[in-house]
């Protein structure tokens, strides 16, 4: 089917803004394309929207969105987990409010029409006037499609949506390996801090398996840190160091080749000195093996997963965007700590996590910079398009879908031919 914004674009046609070698500009910019984005990506496929720590006990919930639309992920009484859209179903109003918390239930503040943790209408004020025109069970909070994997929250506003499993495909091998760096505790998010850049939610899409820029834009992060740390990310020669694209718009960019499978060790890497005080605190109560796994995971995975359209696994964090318009951006940053581990290395995490991502860290504001001045670039020479060609000539299949040196561009290349596929209705 065309849509209006089809119908009504000036510019070429969609299928031809991207190319194997380079997009349209416009991507960037244009806001028609901006929002038939919104319909055609994010209100039809899977967008992560938390994760299962944020909301372990029953009445926990947090607030989030699926591309523009407030919801609410709670987790109700018998345990089940909702998505459900922040919108009475009375006036409009929204029902919350509250960045994460625990509750009974959310009540509207306009005209106090109350809902249960899984969206059911539970009462209405003054009823009378509605007999024979309203019933309750007509009238829920509206219940997005919703599933998990590995801990990871995904909602979509598709009730046609295909299998989560089938979306993730091979990325889910890249989860499992992610979640390893708990070293034997479940992964939690024990923090997290937003921000806003004035740049389209691709240019950071991009950013994750991008490890072109990495030895450019962080390199006073290169600096200020230890030489063992920045000889393991000195990753622009290492032939092992490799993107792979997973389908369906994932990519995973490999930085760390020692550390991808962190179950994986042969006792010959030592173990970094910055962490002495914490392989001695350990030692007092935990047998040495226990210890070692536990350290050898303090910089998380070797790696960074890109999973489309919204978030990132990146070596020891995630990362979650939110569009806002076509030259505007939110990022949230949320750190991973061990769900019960030591409180020695969950503080240990959360400094790193502060020294890089954080807002006053040495990476993040390098990146947004970055980001800012690609927006503000972009408004130059309209007719001159985004390369994305970066190692195109030197992609190999094999066994986990295309691959390419770290450096090169494979993971933009595979979101991109998801955007098309998406954007045209053509998989």
């Amino acid at each position: 089917m065309t849509t209006s914004i089809e119908k009504d674009h000036t510019g070429p046609d969609i299928a031809d803004l991207v190319h194997p070698d380079r997009v349209d500009v416009s991507l960037y910019t244009d806001p028609e394309l901006f929002e038939l984005e919104m319909d055609r990506i994010f209100n039809r496929t899977w967008v992560w929207v938390a994760h299962e720590s944020e909301i372990p006990n029953a009445g926990d919930f947090r607030t989030a969105t699926v591309g523009r639309q407030p919801v609410i992920v709670t987790r109700d009484r018998r345990g089940g987990i909702n998505v459900l859209l922040n919108r009475c179903r009375h006036r409009g109003a929204s029902v919350c409010e509250v960045p994460r918390g625990n509750a009974n239930g959310f009540t509207c503040p306009y005209h106090a029409w109350s809902y249960a943790l899984d969206g059911k209408l539970r009462g209405i004020p003054y009823p009378d006037g509605y007999e024979d025109v309203l019933e309750k069970k007509d009238f829920p909070l509206h219940r997005l499609q919703v599933d998990s994997y590995a801990g990871m929250i995904f909602a979509s506003a598709n009730p046609d949506v295909e299998p989560l499993a089938d979306f993730l495909g091979p990325a889910k091998h890249w989860i499992d390996l992610f979640m390893k760096q708990g070293a034997g505790y479940p992964i939690k998010v024990q923090g997290e801090h937003k921000f806003r850049f004035n740049g389209n939610w691709k240019i950071q899409l991009e950013n994750t398996t991008d490890g072109y820029h990495f030895p450019i834009v962080h390199r006073s992060w290169m600096s200020s840190v230890d030489e063992e740390t920045a000889n393991m990310l000195s990753f622009m020669t290492d032939e092992q160091a490799v993107t792979h694209s997973l389908g369906n718009g994932h990519s995973v960019m490999i930085m760390v080749p020692e550390h991808v499978d962190l179950d994986d060790d042969d006792g010959s890497e030592p173990l970094q000195e910055r962490f002495r005080h914490i392989v001695d605190e350990l030692s007092k109560t935990m047998p040495a093996d226990q210890v070692r796994r536990i350290v050898r995971s303090m910089h998380g995975a070797g790696f960074n997963l890109n999973l489309f359209p919204n978030v990132a696994m990146s070596m020891s964090f995630f990362r979650a965007l939110r569009p806002i318009s076509a030259t505007e951006t939110e990022i949230r940053h949320l750190a991973l700590g061990l769900d019960g581990g030591p409180e020695v290395v969950n503080r240990e995490r959360l400094r790193i996590h502060e020294h890089f991502q954080g807002p006053f860290g040495f990476g993040s504001p390098d990146d947004s910079e970055a980001w800012d001045r690609v927006q503000r670039g972009a408004a130059a020479g309209p007719g001159l398009p985004i390369l994305v060609n970066r190692g195109l000539t030197r992609e190999q299949d094999d066994a986990k879908g295309r691959v390419s040196h770290a450096t090169d561009e494979t993971g933009m290349r595979e979101a991109y031919t998801m955007w098309k596929a998406m954007m045209t209705d053509v998989r």
